[in-house]
């Protein structure tokens, strides 16, 4: 078998097989059943830029986002300046939050410091939200 061969059998994740299990104009709960966690880990790598997801890891020009997921808008780091407006619009971080936010962050909250246009594929959203919810400590405190 072909290199070539192989490598295009991975290098689109199996997107399309996942958007046709996901079932025409798919739901966020439609994607988030087909997303794939380690497709999320290499599409975050836009974001790592500005955010770690080490535990621990300092803040970059945006928070640490280890451990995001069911946490309160602009309370993940304490060490990182949160924009008023962020930590004033009163929310969690969930599936339907993070896919919003990671849609267009100044269209979910206006006058966030967030400067990222954000994914307008939703199921680039889905697998972004997988990799997020699997960054959260180990209940034995192993990674």
């Amino acid at each position: 078998m072909s290199a070539a061969v192989l490598l295009s059998g991975c290098g689109d994740d199996r997107r399309e097989e996942r958007l046709a299990a996901a079932g025409p104009k798919p739901s966020l709960e439609s994607l988030l059943k087909v997303a794939d966690a380690k497709s999320g880990g290499r599409k975050f790598r836009q974001c790592a830029a500005c955010h770690s997801v080490l535990e621990g890891a300092m803040d970059r020009g945006g928070p640490n986002l280890f451990g995001v997921f069911g946490r309160k808008f602009g309370t993940n780091s304490t060490r990182y300046g949160y924009t008023a407006a962020l930590t004033g619009a009163g929310g969690t971080w969930d599936e339907r939050t993070l896919d919003s936010w990671i849609a267009a962050p100044s269209a979910m909250i206006p006058g966030t410091s967030m400067q990222f246009s954000g994914f307008p594929d939703p199921l680039d959203r889905a697998d972004l939200i997988a990799y997020l919810k699997t960054q959260v400590p180990s209940p034995n405190g192993l990674r």
